[in-house]
């Protein structure tokens, strides 16, 4: 079966936003964004986000399986629909995506998810599996999403009641131990549960 991954975006405000581009950090990254230079998403969201954007995008680089032509990995953003991890953003571009609301009721964030959902819904195979590595405790990006892709949306049932930092962890020890997590259709599952047991520390 072919697969691909939806990742939810990093939030573009906060500390870690104003070390990045507010002027103050002094680390590479920060400072080629300061010297105006383009750097790829991914890398940008994963400082953003820490441990759980790149626990996301590990695990997909990891575990896509693309039909031909298809892109294995797609980022959420808040107004520029989906996003591979390599396209290049500026700082202007992010201080943009923290203006917008994930709010399946704002257009500037629906609409553009809407056409580019589903335009990649139209390049997919029927049995092409579509992964959402984020939330679904809301309807933030379930609604959209769902209603394009349907049955063959699914996230993993191993992140029912797990916090962001716990689903980092655990999708970089899947990585490391080159073992996937198990996959539930979005429609008609539980999306919420009872706090599993820590993990183990990381080898």
């Amino acid at each position: 079966m072919t697969q691909i991954f939806m990742l939810s975006p990093a939030s573009c405000g906060g500390r870690r936003a104003e070390l990045l581009f507010g002027g103050r950090g002094t680390f590479p990254l920060a400072l080629r964004l300061r010297a105006g230079d383009a750097v790829p998403l991914g890398e940008a969201f994963s400082f953003l986000s820490g441990l759980y954007f790149r626990g996301k995008l590990a695990y997909a680089q990891t575990f896509a399986a693309p039909p031909a032509g298809v892109p294995p990995t797609h980022i959420i953003t808040t107004d520029r629909g989906l996003l591979e991890p390599d396209a290049p953003v500026r700082v202007e571009d992010l201080r943009a995506f923290g203006t917008v609301d994930i709010d399946a009721g704002d257009p500037r964030y629906r609409d553009p998810l809407l056409r580019a959902t589903r335009d990649l819904a139209e390049r997919l195979a029927q049995d092409t599996r579509v992964v959402l590595l984020g939330s679904v405790a809301s309807g933030k990006y379930i609604d959209i999403l769902t209603h394009v892709f349907g049955e063959r949306l699914c996230f993993p049932s191993e992140f029912v009641g797990r916090g962001d930092m716990s689903r980092g962890g655990l999708m970089l020890r899947c990585v490391d131990a080159h073992r996937e997590l198990v996959y539930v259709p979005l429609a008609g599952t539980a999306r919420r549960g009872s706090r599993p047991p820590r993990l183990e520390p990381r080898g």
